[in-house]
């Protein structure tokens, strides 16, 4: 069983970090052209509508989570009576869910003028842009609830493969509208018909790796299933409500803020397309072992529990602290290298930005235990409390502050809730660890990342060159963090691991070589 757990991450982490890697480079080309072609309103109306639209996600309910959840057991005891109740259950609700969240977004096109402060020199039609947006997100409902259980059977990267393929050959398309024609309907046109495609493609596959999902009398679930899913579905329709107060609303409230609107929205988009992309390809690296801790949680003792959820802590701290520094000191050279002058911010702004970057990516190893060991109860109502401080703060702080007191604002909300309380919850009630511990660890990191960041902020004094500033953000964080770590058992774990991956790789290659 470690041994299938361990080679479904690997393929997972490999297939998802390289094929992320180039799919985010590709989308950084055409953001690129994006830029050149259009204007700063245009991508501002595009994180703005995403925005929206996220709101409107709050329909699913934490549905999908819930049924990842059930899906684990099941799985793991090849029990298919029960994984196909599930996914019939699964099936029903995301076509309902579908239609509301299509008529809900329907209803929200008149309020759309209140909304939008300012549209700068948008041309186009902007319900029609609504429109296409509303239509990519109201298709997924129909399609892409089996990506569900082809992720918790651990098998993650025949989703990925299929998303690089289709994404890659939809972004090459983009690029070439925007050269040709500049027309920024066109441009939606081949996103919709991409995020179609990927959804059929997955749908397709999903019915041919498990039939049960063609069965068309499928068994009902227990009572006792029945209560332990609504429970788990109603605690997570609370915290998803809180999440998207507090991650979807940043767009929304800068455009409609006086003296911001949409394009300061699109200025800030920049920076935020890049910790998206450091986001993206730190989460996927790490989503291809969240099944496999599902399947440990599932099977496993609970010392095992523990000890590689200090594993799992370390390497999120290892990851999201380095891509946090890097960012602070390379992504005003890379913007301004990119995309010019104009869509420079200033350096609180940056710093606050890779603050929130580090909190969200330090709670991914809590958050991964929390949703796989079913604890979806505890701090369901704190969530819902730290979207409501962030809407308030956001409103206040952005009045007085602009771009910096927004984003000051969620790390605020989230400071004064859920940094602290869903490890709080994670330890006691599903580990059965030491919380002040684990804050003393927590604070450990942060002392150490504010070190690393005087240190190279100190150096770069002397030089602040692009290359040379490159070659420190590689260097410092990790010769630092390898003379702190390198005797504790979580690193030397990683590094075992590392070195085992290595070789895997080494030898296939030899392989392939000789074949």
């Amino acid at each position: 069983m470690e041994n299938s757990r361990t080679k479904n991450s690997l393929i997972n982490i490999c297939t998802g970090f390289f094929g992320q890697f180039f799919q985010l480079l590709i989308s950084f080309t055409n953001r690129v052209i994006f830029v050149h072609c259009l204007s700063q309103a245009y991508l501002g109306i595009d994180g703005l509508f995403t925005n929206v639209l996220s709101m409107l996600s709050l329909a699913e309910l934490g549905i999908g989570s819930a049924i990842s959840y059930a899906l684990y057991a099941p799985l793991a005891k090849k029990d298919n009576a029960k994984v196909s109740a599930l996914m019939h259950m699964y099936a029903k609700a995301y076509r309902i869910i579908g239609i509301i969240v299509g008529i809900i977004g329907l209803a929200c096109i008149p309020f759309l003028k209140y909304i939008i402060s300012d549209p700068g020199n948008i041309h186009e039609n902007i319900t029609l842009i609504y429109l296409l947006f509303l239509f990519n997100t109201v298709i997924s409902y129909f399609y892409s609830y089996k990506c569900t259980l082809i992720t918790a059977d651990q098998k993650n990267y025949i989703i990925s493969i299929i998303n690089y393929a289709v994404t890659f050959s939809q972004t090459i398309v983009q690029i070439i509208i925007l050269l040709v024609t500049k027309n920024f309907i066109l441009y939606l046109v081949t996103k919709s018909i991409g995020t179609f495609l990927t959804n059929y493609l997955i749908s397709w596959k999903a019915n041919k790796m498990y039939p049960v999902l063609q069965e068309k009398n499928a068994p009902e679930l227990s009572a006792h299933d029945k209560h332990d899913l609504f429970k788990n579905i109603k605690a997570l329709m609370i915290s998803k409500v809180g999440d998207v107060l507090v991650n979807g609303t940043d767009n929304i409230i800068i455009s409609a803020t006086k003296g911001l609107g949409i394009v300061s929205t699109g200025i800030a988009s920049n920076y935020t397309l890049l910790i998206n992309i450091l986001y993206s390809i730190l989460n996927q690296f790490l989503t291809g072992i969240t099944a496999s801790i599902g399947n440990l949680n599932a099977s496993e003792k609970s010392e095992t529990k523990k000890e590689f959820f200090n594993v799992f802590n370390l390497l999120n701290y290892l990851l999201f602290s380095w891509c946090a520094i890097s960012f602070i000191f390379l992504s005003t050279d890379l913007v301004r290298l990119v995309f010019g002058n104009k869509y420079v911010l200033t350096i609180p702004i940056i710093i606050i930005m890779a603050v929130n970057f580090y909190t969200v990516g330090m709670r991914l190893a809590v958050w991964t235990y929390k949703s796989t060991l079913g604890l979806f109860d505890y701090g369901k109502y704190l969530v819902l409390l730290t979207g409501i401080i962030n809407i308030i703060l956001s409103i206040i702080l952005g009045q007085k502050f602009g771009l910096f007191g927004i984003f000051l604002a969620t790390f605020i909300s989230r400071l004064c809730t859920n940094i602290w309380y869903d490890p709080y919850a994670v330890l006691k009630y599903g580990l059965n660890m030491s919380f002040i511990e684990y804050v003393k660890k927590y604070m450990s990191f942060v002392v150490l990342s504010v070190l690393q960041v005087a240190l190279m902020g100190l150096i770069f004094t002397m030089n602040d060159s692009f290359v040379f500033k490159f070659i420190c953000c590689v260097l410092i964080p990790n010769i630092t963090n390898f003379i702190v770590f390198r005797n504790t058992p979580e690193f030397k774990y990683l590094l075992n691991k590392f070195i085992h991956l290595f070789n895997r790789i080494r030898e296939r290659l030899i392989v392939v070589r000789q074949s």
